[in-house]
């Protein structure tokens, strides 16, 4: 051994240096939560087994490639470790296959993507200035030889050997779990099988999912059907068919949260308009936010389905040829015409072709604006503008229509022109947070002007209006400094409740019924609710969720991420709260609603890998 460590030290060299800083920056990067000293200890020799096995393959190189292999391999895990930082500052999430391969939706990255880099950045590469100094000058100290692989069998065996051993010690319960256990939960993965080992275990979920419809069968709906059944509610009948007939327009606010509403700036409400517009509407002030990795197009997705999104990438872009039982298909067989208003590519999030099959009669994209410098900015036409020049097309399509309208202006990283200010920023340490208040001031403005126009085309008594957050605004790596905003600490009960985003739901005509509701929910419920007032049958379409004017409601809520939420407990996968007071419980207070949680994304994946719902028949 003493021999082989003598013949190898350029390798041994790269690869402790690459061990430390993955170790490092893992841990500095993630949110990993360690409950025992154990996984500590897994933790740290996790990536030595992944690296045991590619720089042990290096030796078979002459040595005059050893060098720039050990380089190459250096950089591009760098490169891996890196990206992933950057990307988790602002999503709190790790990069997975299937974004990978989403083209044309680089921007989730790469637009803000300056705002993302910090100049402290550099440390991630010092290490390469020094290996790659190392490779030119060879030293004699850091030696390099090849390996004959049959004349180092043992050696080889023992390098196997080693990482298979790591593998298998991380997979090692060391104590009996409390709560089930996320196969989506990323972190946790990260933690018990390394950075570079998930990417071996992405790639089998990626190819195994993807064979998933080929081997469906219609029993296995099955199972799921017999779950809806034990958690399906009867819709409240005084609603039944109270908006039939009506023009649907559902507006999607770009990273809107519910914290904001209510709240000011130096005494200015940020959201006046929806501040005085709840008042005439139905509210609903405890609806969690859904989305996964496909952020916006992942609650479109659940809006007009009532299915969850995946845990991996956007089911637009995964499955966008999936049968469903959508809620505009089923309204363009009530005589409505169907419209998608977005100032966007149609390829973005590949809606283009996705819109058609899930029953939308135009799209409305980039090409239908009239988009200069001089009214766009961030992410593109600014939200007035979108909202004034939408209206032309409303003018013109037939009635009855459901509609649905994507604002671009409240979107990381918070650009806004001084013109367009209608409040201050916010005084944090961020100037991510300082932004985030105007350009939602500036959204809200948008929903007025819309209103607005509306009512002069005299088109507003025959409208509702189901107005919803479409994902979080402020990512977790931001809420130090919003702490100083709101005056208050944010731990892990806290950081749950600001996944919160608003729903509301606006009907002339109805302002008497109007009030606040704070039953528990979350995207996947405003179907259910569409589907009642507009005097639709439940039965033909499968929905996770159900109706949030129904009395009888099951007050639930389960995230992407695996925290489920009702009405007496949170689970964050870690720890287990109070709903009402966030005093910590012992864990089995959340077992049943953790396991619920499970069994619905579990479900509901099974539906979409499957492509199951060509097998149902509505009855």
């Amino acid at each position: 051994m003493r021999d082989f460590l003598s013949r190898h030290r350029f390798m041994l060299f790269c690869l402790t240096v690459l061990w430390i800083k993955t170790v490092v920056v893992s841990f500095l990067t993630f949110d990993l939560v360690m409950n025992h000293w154990s996984e500590m200890v897994i933790f740290i020799i996790n990536p030595l087994a992944f690296l045991l096995l590619i720089f042990g393959a290096g030796l078979l190189l002459k040595p005059s490639w050893q060098r720039p292999y050990f380089f190459i391999i250096s950089a591009v895990l760098s490169t891996i470790l890196y990206s992933n930082t950057v990307y988790y500052r602002e999503f709190a999430d790790i990069i997975t296959l299937p974004m990978l391969v989403m083209s044309g939706n680089a921007g989730d990255l790469t637009t803000s993507v300056f705002e993302l880099i910090q100049w402290w950045d550099i440390v991630f590469f010092l290490d390469l200035v020094f290996i790659g100094y190392f490779a030119v000058k060879k030293p004699e100290v850091l030696s390099v030889k090849k390996e004959k692989f049959w004349t180092s069998k043992l050696t080889y065996a023992w390098i196997a050997t080693v990482a298979v051993s790591i593998i298998l010690v991380s997979q090692v319960e060391v104590e009996e779990p409390e709560a089930p256990a996320h196969s989506f939960d990323r972190e946790n993965l990260v933690k018990s099988l390394g950075i570079y080992n998930f990417y071996f275990y992405d790639v089998y979920l990626h190819f195994t999912t993807g064979a998933q419809s080929a081997f469906a069968e219609r029993e296995d709906l099955d199972d799921i059907k017999q779950h809806l059944e034990t958690y399906q509610i009867d819709p409240n009948a005084d609603y039944f068919a109270e908006a039939e007939g009506k023009n649907v327009v559902v507006l999607s606010l770009e990273s809107f949260e519910t914290f904001v509403i209510g709240e000011t700036i130096n005494g200015d409400e940020i959201t006046p308009f929806l501040n005085d517009l709840i008042e005439d509407s139905f509210y609903f002030d405890n609806i969690y936010d859904q989305a996964g990795q496909g952020k916006t197009s992942d609650t479109e997705f659940m809006v007009n389905n009532s299915l969850y999104p995946l845990g991996r990438g956007a089911v637009f872009h995964t499955h966008p040829e999936n049968e469903l039982t959508p809620l505009p298909r089923a309204l363009g067989e009530k005589g409505y015409y169907n419209a998608a208003f977005h100032a966007n590519v149609d390829t973005f999030y590949n809606r283009g072709e996705v819109y058609p099959h899930l029953g939308y009669d135009h799209y409305y994209d980039i090409d239908a604006y009239d988009i200069s410098d001089e009214n766009s900015v961030g992410w593109g036409l600014k939200d007035i503008e979108f909202m004034e020049q939408s209206m032309d097309y409303f003018e013109e399509i037939p009635q009855p229509f459901y509609s649905t309208m994507l604002t671009l202006t409240n979107h990381f990283p918070y650009e806004l022109d001084e013109e367009d200010t209608y409040v201050d920023e916010a005084d944090t340490e961020s100037d991510i947070v300082n932004r985030y208040f105007p350009t939602v001031r500036y959204t809200d403005e948008a929903v007025r002007v819309l209103f607005d126009e509306f009512k002069e085309a005299g088109m507003y008594e025959d409208t509702i209006f189901v107005i919803y957050g479409d994902h979080y605004g402020l990512a977790e790596s931001h809420y130090e400094e919003l702490e100083e905003f709101l005056e208050s600490p944010i731990g892990p009960y806290e950081t749950v409740k600001l996944d919160r985003i608003p729903v509301i739901i606006h009907a002339p005509g109805m302002e008497d019924q109007a009030e606040t509701i704070s039953t528990v929910g979350g995207h996947i419920d405003i179907m259910p609710t569409l589907v009642n007032l507009l005097g639709m049958n439940q039965e033909e379409h499968v929905m996770f969720g159900s109706d949030l004017l129904s009395e009888d409601r099951d007050d639930f809520a389960v995230l992407r991420s695996g925290n489920v939420v009702t009405d007496e407990v949170v689970f964050t996968g870690e720890f287990c709260f109070d709903a009402e007071s966030g005093e910590e419980l012992n864990m089995e207070a959340c077992l049943e609603a953790a396991e619920r949680g499970e069994d619905e994304l579990y479900y509901s994946d099974q539906i979409i890998y499957g492509d199951l719902l060509r097998f149902f028949e509505a009855g």
